[in-house]
Formats: C-alpha cells, structure tokens, sequence
C-alpha cells in the first residue's frame, strides 16, 4: 500500500449470512485489530463510503438493497466480498432463495475467503481495497486533467443569437411606432422622440 491521499470511508453490510464473518468484521474495527490504523474511517452512510464491505450471500430479497447501496456511492468506489458466502454463495449456494456470491448483483474488487474470515485476512483485505481505491482516484484525477475543456462559443456569436429574437420581435413595434408618428403628424400633434 503506498501513500493514500484520503483517508477511505468503509462501510460494512450483512447481505445474509450466519453473522461469523459479520463478528470477524467488527473485531478489524475494534482496538484489538485496529483497521484504522491503516488509514481507513467506519461510517455507516453509503453516500459518504469509499470502500463496501459485505458478508453473506446474496438472495432474492436483499439483492436490490446491495445494488442500491453500491449506486449511493460515489466513484471511485471498492467493493470486497468477505467470507465464502459473499464470495460464492458458500454452504448456502444451493438454497432456492440465494443467487449467489455478491459479485452477481455488483462487482467485487476484492475477495477475501474462509468460513468464518480470518481478521488476519480480513486486514490484509481492506489494505488491498485501499490501494485498489487509491489506483482508481488517481486513475480519475488523470482522465480529468487530460480531458479537454468544451470549447466556450466567441460571446459575438452568444450575443447575437440572443439578440435574435429581441430584433424580431422589435420590427412589428416599430413599424407600429412610425405609423402612430405619421398619423400624428398629419393630424397637427407634436411627436416627442423617443430615443
């Protein structure tokens, strides 16, 4: 993991699973593992998340919930699958309900096995995730300096099609105008000018 720029906010989310993993996950967070020695910040909103953690598998119920979370955040984003289950769908792959591993519903960056996940392995996980996120908000930060600003219109062109209709819409009016001061001036009236 090199230098990090930002400190990535995770976030953690339990698709369906048997909660080992889920245990695993908050002692990362707790002193004893202490992920955020590693430059990582635990939220719990997906609008301000950077990194998605998510245990179990994914089923019918939960799979727009997991869609939806990973749409809430903004680019650049990482996804790792914690546990067999996230990863495959594990024990529960068979089930009626379940579709799968979470990468049938987003994708996944990072995958992190075992059953429960190890804290260990969990670590090197979202150690993995922030590199991954820095290489994409570099990635992004490049593709923005070499875009290339949209070309202004000069303002004379801007002005001018502005003015259009303003001129249109003038000409009846003072056509108006002059026939209002010629009917004046054959009925004796004095016109003032209106300049």
């Amino acid at each position: 993991m090199g230098k990090v720029a930002k400190s990535p906010w995770i976030m953690h989310y339990d698709a369906s699973s048997c909660n080992g993993c889920d245990i695993e996950v908050l002692a990362c967070l707790t002193p004893v593992y202490d992920a955020e020695r590693f430059g990582v910040i635990n939220c719990g909103d997906p609008f301000q998340a950077d990194i998605l953690l998510i245990t179990g598998g994914v089923n019918k119920q939960n799979a727009p919930i997991v869609k939806q979370l990973y749409d809430q955040m903004a680019e650049p984003k990482v996804v790792c699958a914690i546990g067999v289950c996230a990863c495959t769908g594990g024990i529960f792959k068979e089930c009626y309900n379940i579709l799968g591993g979470v990468d049938t519903v987003i994708p996944v960056d990072v995958y992190i096995p075992g059953c429960a996940a190890r804290p260990q392995a969990i670590l090197d996980g979202v150690v993995k995730a922030v590199g991954i996120f820095q290489q994409k908000a570099d990635e992004m930060d490049k593709n923005k300096k070499m875009k290339p600003a949209p070309q202004a219109a000069p303002v004379e062109e801007k002005a001018e099609e502005a003015a259009e209709p303003v001129v249109q819409a003038a000409e009846p009016v003072a056509e108006a105008a002059e026939a209002v001061e010629e009917k004046a001036v054959e009925a004796g009236k004095e016109v003032v000018a209106n300049d």
